[in-house]
């Protein structure tokens, strides 16, 4: 008989969870500033999206591996907590390095391919940060209340969000300069790397401490991991070939969603910078209406991140997660097409604030189904693999931007025309959901023991 894990306290699943505020200051500042990084370094609108090609790649490589390693790692640290630590030194390294490719006195090319590869080891080292959150929760909390810890988890990481997104508009507002010489990064981008990287060490040290993993036994308890059980060998792709339904149906909807997300994070400061604030891409970057453009969009993907908290706190609410899942995807994909329409910078504030409630969904509900369908044995794995639901949607993305970018004009006053393929994109994804079937492997196991 599988043992129920024990409720627990809201601060002990604030505490599990806290750290991700932290990387998530980290993924915020990539997200939104890493194509006004290219572009300010030289990269061309048609090839933008080629540099975000790597870091799904190489997370598509290593999540897999980290999440099957972490189900076979027990040390005095515990089973995931390690490579937390890890994966957030590494973020810290590569924050204090990315920001100054342009100050290394590279050619215009090297300076594009060291950007490239800091970037890929950047998006890297936070999703090696990242997926232990995920997998602690799985790990820990029983199947009454992870929907509350993965809204807890979505709560601290767009906090962080919004954090990690206006850095570059305040600091710009205290005077720091937000245009350079050369194709250098500005100082105002430029020190919102450097704050981040320390309040995300900070952040994840505090979790490290605080949280304390079950012990092998405990563990197996809470999970109905036998002996005998525990000695089958099982390699990725056996698990892969064995995932439950529900782990290919979520992935159906991750690919349009995380595809919509590639396109708004390589697409928006060109777009918003043509289309409010007039800004002409033969004038080249180092322009004042670029660069305010590239803060403005931190400022739009804070509002997101700010409605995303919001939207946030009433998933909990409701029992059907289909329904509040696809309506969540619909209400962002509107909020992605509006944004065509709007000239007046103020009228963006709308859409983007619209975009949260599918960025909460997002971050929340695909785990919160897949991990009450999985049981603990391989959550560690299964999540890893998961991760390629996430990733490879953005390598197609990429793959393909340049190409469909051509396809909806190409040319001047037409990034933010891919803003609104996302929005299709994610109306799309709200279809998809109802292919889902909700499973509870906890529930199936003590069927299971009980008619043997």
């Amino acid at each position: 008989m599988i043992k129920n894990k024990p409720d627990q306290s809201f601060g002990k699943l604030w505490n599990l969870s806290f750290g991700f505020f932290g990387v998530q200051i980290a993924y915020a500042l990539q997200s939104a500033n890493i194509s006004r990084i290219f572009a300010t370094l030289g990269a061309d609108p048609h090839s933008l999206s080629y540099f975000w090609l790597l870091p799904p790649i190489a997370g598509l490589i290593i999540q897999p591996i980290v999440g099957a390693l972490s189900d076979r790692t027990w040390c005095r640290f515990g089973r995931r907590l390690p490579y937390l630590i890890v994966g957030a030194v590494m973020a810290v390294i590569v924050m204090c390095l990315l920001p100054n490719a342009g100050s290394f006195h590279f050619a215009v090319a090297g300076a594009l391919i060291f950007g490239a590869f800091a970037l890929m080891f950047l998006d890297l080292s936070i999703n090696i940060s990242m997926q232990p959150f995920k997998m602690l929760v799985g790990d820990m909390v029983n199947e009454k209340q992870k929907g509350l810890a993965y809204s807890i988890q979505s709560f601290l990481c767009n906090a962080g969000s919004v954090v990690g997104y206006v850095f570059p508009f305040m600091l710009a507002w205290f005077g720091i300069s937000n245009i350079a010489d050369g194709n250098q990064v500005p100082d105002s981008v430029a020190y919102s790397f450097y704050i981040g990287a320390a309040i995300l060490i900070l952040c994840v040290l505090y979790t490290f401490w605080k949280v304390k993993e079950m012990p092998p036994k405990e563990y197996a308890e809470y999970h109905g991991i036998t002996e005998t059980k525990d000695e089958e060998k099982s390699n990725v792709f056996t698990l892969l070939a064995k995932a439950p339904k529900v782990f290919w149906t979520v992935g159906l909807v991750q690919f349009f969603c995380w595809g919509a997300f590639m396109y708004m994070w390589t697409y928006t400061t060109g777009g918003v910078a043509e289309q409010a604030f007039g800004w002409n891409p033969a004038e080249g970057t180092q322009t004042d209406s670029y660069q305010a453009a590239g803060n403005w969009v931190g400022l739009l993907f804070a509002v997101q991140a700010i409605g995303s908290v919001i939207w946030a706190a009433f998933i909990p609410r409701f029992n059907n997660h289909k329904f509040i899942y696809a309506l969540s995807l619909i209400i962002g994909g509107v909020g992605f097409i509006s944004s065509m329409f709007f000239t007046d910078k103020y009228l963006l504030l709308i859409s983007f604030f619209m975009v949260g409630a599918a960025w909460a969904a997002m971050l929340a509900l695909p785990f919160t189904i897949l991990t009450n369908s999985i049981s603990g044995r391989h959550m560690g794995t299964y999540l890893g693999l998961f991760n390629g639901t996430i990733t490879i949607p953005q390598i197609v993305a990429a793959a393909l931007g340049g190409v469909v970018f051509s396809l909806v004009g190409g040319g001047a006053h037409h990034q933010i025309n891919m803003i609104g393929l996302a929005g299709v994109l994610l109306i799309v994804g709200a279809f998809c959901v109802f292919f889902i079937k909700e499973t509870y492997a906890e529930t199936i196991a003590e069927n299971k023991e009980h008619f043997e």
